[in-house]
């Protein structure tokens, strides 16, 4: 069972909401509703979160992504749709069963911190664990722990203002960590700190995923947090979903010319993998090696590879034994059998010109795009 679920999301703010959906579902678009005086900030929304996934919702401002984060813990109500939480309906619980939901099941991490300046480190840490009733040696004791996990050990002392805007943020990851939620709502929760601390928040981030196993949803405008944080994206573009995937489906296969704006600026080294990236292992039969030895089989493309990789392995890694022989660099699978090879001008050629899509693979399984921009729903192939 996913984790969490959300069935055809709308929340439209104004006048007659529901007949705004209506239109919507019949073909409207946001700029018709806006000259009646009505937002539609999210539009039709659907997506399923497994349990120890961080799926990242990306989008430029006004986009509708926050709108949507606040639908998903009933912070805002759907004007259509519902949100399914381990196949129960959140949409349709009373206020009392959703704040029970909030102060157990699922905690939010925001943008600017939210701490209270009166309270020390380990007491903001502890609040969500004070609004359940919890005895306070009890949550006091969960604080710490939660503060040890986020590298805030011995900071349970001091006073927010006495704190970085990296160690401030800790403290709201802490504080949503002590309350061991199923699910944690980050919403743009590292686009206030400088570039430097923010990767260290992401690195802090991935860390305790390892470990803890948490449901993540995570919100950003950044197109390279997104990649480097999520197991999959979603790209939402005004208040619709236009393309699910993971990163490497959306940067290899966009759905559409606004999905390949967005990724033309990704480092695809860092992204792409050996395994989206590989020929097949027969391409290299045939060729031969700086001593003259034809590759015929398998066993022949191993021996002589100047470098063996899984397909997990970050396609910048492949650059200095590519460079070093003529002979591909091998793919293996969980097995050690070869699976695929990639030659120097594969590699070369997938950070060149984007490839037309009849060159490109179909979209990966899972991927789902909707609302192409064009009338074909052309994808623009980029590997």
């Amino acid at each position: 069972m996913s984790r969490l679920q959300a069935e055809h999301l709308y929340k439209v703010f104004g006048r007659r909401p529901d007949e705004a959906v209506t239109k919507l579902e019949s073909g409207a678009d946001r700029e018709e509703l806006r000259a009646d005086g009505t937002t539609a900030a999210v539009i039709d929304a659907s997506f399923t979160v497994e349990p120890g996934q961080i799926f990242v919702v990306m989008g430029l401002s006004g986009s509708g992504k926050s709108t949507l984060l606040r639908m998903l813990n009933g912070l805002l109500e759907p004007t259509a749709g519902r949100v399914l939480f381990d196949g129960e309906d959140v949409t349709a619980l009373s206020k009392d069963g959703l704040r029970a939901i909030r102060s157990t099941k699922i905690s939010m991490v925001f943008q600017h911190f939210a701490l209270f300046p009166h309270r020390s480190v380990l007491e903001n840490a502890a609040y969500g664990l004070e609004v359940q009733g919890m005895p306070r040696k009890q949550r006091e004791e969960h604080a710490r722990e939660a503060l040890e996990l986020t590298g805030l050990g011995g900071w349970e002392k001091s006073w927010p203002d006495e704190l970085s805007g990296g160690m401030q943020q800790r403290v709201g990851l802490a504080r949503a960590l002590a309350t061991d939620a199923d699910v944690l709502l980050m919403d743009e929760s590292f686009s206030a700190l400088d570039p430097l601390i923010r990767r260290d928040m992401q690195d802090q981030l991935l860390t305790l995923q390892k470990r803890l196993k948490k449901t993540i949803v995570f919100i950003t405008h950044d197109l390279n947090e997104a990649m480097r944080l999520g197991d999959r994206i979603a790209v939402m573009r005004d208040g619709r979903i236009v393309q699910q995937g993971s990163g490497q489906d959306i940067l290899v296969t966009p759905a559409n010319d606004y999905v390949a704006s967005f990724t033309q600026d990704v480092d695809r080294s860092r992204v792409l993998t050996a395994g989206a990236i590989m020929a097949d292992p027969e391409t290299a039969y045939g060729t031969r090696t700086d001593s003259g030895k034809e590759l015929r089989t398998a066993e022949d493309v191993l021996a002589a590879a100047p470098a063996t990789v899984t397909e997990d392995t970050p396609i910048i890694e492949l650059f200095t034994p590519c460079s070093t022989s003529g002979v591909a660099v091998a793919v293996t699978g969980e097995d050690g059998g070869l699976v695929g090879v990639v030659p120097r001008a594969r590699l070369l050629a997938v950070l060149g010109e984007p490839m037309t899509p009849t060159d490109a693979a179909s979209p990966a399984e899972g991927t789902t795009a909707t609302g192409a921009d064009d009338a074909s729903g052309k994808a623009v192939a980029s590997a």
